[in-house]
């Protein structure tokens, strides 16, 4: 990145973090241009180089905090990406409950970000935040169980779906419920007690997806 690269980088994540810090105050809606830029230390025409309104500084407010979020899972999903290659199908549990608690976490300290993102789900896609930690794991995990390619994108869906559904209502109920509840209601759902995961290789992969995506 050479230098005016790097400082429009920098103003671009000073007006996200400004963002950011008046959320934790007040409703978007209710956010001006002027108190961005005041707290950014810019002024309206750098934030109108970068942006056309307030919503497209929120749209990239979102990228910046998904980005923030799935950086802590870096070395977590080296480790799975390993233990997928050269570990035994038995044993591979694609996300424990070690994975979620972080996110849950990182998902209630920005709650009002991702509050802001459900009360106006016609200008985000609110499943974005959990698709580049789903394609990091589930699309190794089903090349090693031989997945048809076509099957792929209905599981991921089929998971995805389903998580970002439990965690959209812990959002509308303010994270009042405790990060331990959320993660079992998630084991639940998709690994009920007393089911196993079936004969054979193909068996093994459809328990362990159930478990990665609860857990």
């Amino acid at each position: 990145m050479n230098k005016p690269e790097s400082k429009y980088y920098a103003t671009a994540a000073r007006m996200d973090e400004a963002l950011i810090e008046c959320l934790e105050k007040k409703d978007f809606e209710y956010i001006t241009v002027k108190e961005i830029c005041e707290k950014a230390g810019v002024n309206r025409s750098t934030f109108y180089l970068h942006y056309e309104t307030v919503a497209d500084l929120l749209n990239e407010c979102i990228e910046y905090t998904n980005d923030k979020c799935f950086r802590r899972y870096s070395s977590e999903l080296t480790d799975v990406e390993k233990r997928l290659r050269s570990g035994r199908s038995g044993d591979i549990i694609f996300i424990s409950p070690a994975y979620l608690r972080p996110y849950l976490e990182f998902v209630r300290e920005n709650r009002r970000l991702y509050q802001v993102v459900l009360r106006h789900q016609e200008m985000f896609h609110t499943q974005g935040t959990f698709r580049k930690l789903f394609e990091n794991v589930f699309s190794p995990a089903m090349d090693k169980f031989h997945f048809p390619e076509r099957e792929k994108a209905y599981i991921i869906h089929f998971y995805l779906g389903g998580i970002t559904s439990v965690v959209l209502e812990w959002l509308r109920r303010d994270c009042e419920d405790p990060i331990d509840e959320i993660i079992s209601v998630c084991m639940r759902c998709t690994v009920p007690e007393g089911t196993a995961s079936g004969g054979g290789e193909r068996g093994e992969a459809n328990g362990a997806a159930g478990a990665s995506s609860g857990a």
